[in-house]
């Protein structure tokens, strides 16, 4: 075959603006017949859509046929390091086309991989590939919300009730903008017991809670419903870090008032570097800087879970602050991680906090070390998890 016709940079921008139009009107399951089609008036010989499972583990083909291992793929290391990647089809003696592999991600949150082919790679078509990549990004964010098709692919296994309730209240794994980014993970993906999580960002501040519900059942679930309910909706009308406890201790002790659950509401100043935060009942949060940890730095007296306990001690939450250098990393996560079985024992605070520190001092992404990590909390288990295990990493970076 020829190859493809190279188009002036002034058409392609006009074709760009045909397929966004085209866009609004085509259903989500349709989307890679759609690519498909501008593909050759761009220069592309072919343009596939691969999707992360809900796990990270694999990229599933939008248009059906064979996944690709994250970790055993140059599409894989595409997604962990959201970097380009060229690959050349065929061998030394008849060299094919090139595959040009380019990150879909949606601000920090890493969605899966495109993957170009094409005859030969210039300027003109790699710019064309990027913003491809930036527009589809956002269009399968936008539609997985409703397509319940997307969320098919991204599933290897069938998802528990109560997972199935919690997980649809989750925010995307990762958040963030130039100054801070929170990213998250939670296993066992499709038997979820009691864990949740939150975070969100406005133009001052990041958000962040996590959650650990008492049992592992649908009442558990219940609990993280409610509570991540109640939230949002203090954070939304505006409330304070302590009304915001305040609105679950008596959402919980109302409507499930056998019912408790730990947690930590924090907030950090984008500007400042100040971490305000309320413990629950929960393990306090870990601060690592210039990769160790400050030993006992965000330690906190106990409070009751948030709950009817809390109703029932009558006491008023206590808001506490410490301040963050640029750089500075905090850790919030539930018990069942530091609990979770490894060789020679449990992984504790020490082995938890020493992999990510030995995975952000390697440059990988935030992200990616907490994936890396909870892979391997649940392979040392062979893949049961006696207790869900959740890990919310904030990191501050204003001069990034």
């Amino acid at each position: 075959m020829a190859e493809a016709e190279r188009i002036p940079a002034g058409e392609g921008e006009r074709l760009l603006q045909d397929f966004l139009a085209d866009l609004h009107t085509t259903a989500p399951t349709s989307l890679s017949n759609l690519v498909d089609r501008y593909a050759a008036d761009l220069g592309l010989r072919k343009v596939c859509l691969y999707v992360v499972d809900l796990q990270q583990r694999y990229l599933t083909p939008m248009s059906g046929g064979e996944r690709l291992a994250v970790d055993a793929s140059l599409a894989g290391w595409t997604y962990r390091t959201l970097s380009l990647r060229v690959e050349q089809t065929g061998d030394s003696a008849r060299p094919g086309q090139l595959i040009v592999w380019l990150p879909l991600v949606d601000g920090e949150d890493r969605i899966g991989v495109l993957g170009a082919h094409v005859d030969v790679l210039d300027s003109t078509r790699l710019r064309r590939c990027r913003t491809l990549a930036a527009v589809l990004a956002m269009v399968i964010t936008s539609r997985r919300a409703f397509c319940d098709r997307f969320i098919q692919q991204a599933r290897t296994e069938t998802m528990t009730l109560p997972a199935e309730m919690v997980r649809s209240l989750l925010p995307p794994r990762s958040i963030g903008n130039e100054r801070a980014v929170s990213t998250a993970v939670l296993e066992p993906a499709y038997e979820l017991g009691g864990d949740g999580f939150d975070h969100s960002l406005t133009e001052s501040t990041l958000n962040a809670v996590i959650l650990d519900a008492m049992g592992h059942n649908l009442a558990s679930g219940m609990t993280t419903a409610l509570a991540l309910a109640g939230c949002r909706s203090a954070r939304r009308r505006g409330g304070s870090l302590t009304e915001l406890v305040e609105t679950v201790d008596d959402v919980l002790a109302e409507w499930l008032p056998d019912q408790f659950c730990t947690g930590i509401a924090a907030q950090l100043d984008l500007a400042r570097g100040l971490l305000t935060w309320c413990n629950c009942g929960h393990p306090p949060p870990l601060l690592i800087r210039d990769q160790q940890v400050i030993g006992e730095a965000l330690d906190t007296p106990g409070e009751p879970p948030m709950g009817m306990p809390a109703r029932l001690s009558g006491i008023r939450r206590q808001v506490h602050q410490a301040a963050l250098e640029p750089g500075d990393r905090v850790l919030l996560y539930t018990d069942g991680v530091t609990e979770s079985r490894m060789a020679g024992g449990p992984l504790g605070l020490e082995g938890f906090t020493a992999s990510i520190i030995r995975a952000t001092a390697a440059g990988e992404l935030p992200a990616e070390a907490l994936r890396r990590l909870i892979h391997s909390l649940v392979e040392q288990q062979n893949d049961v998890l006696r207790d869900d295990a959740t890990i919310l990493l904030i990191e501050w970076h204003p001069q990034r």
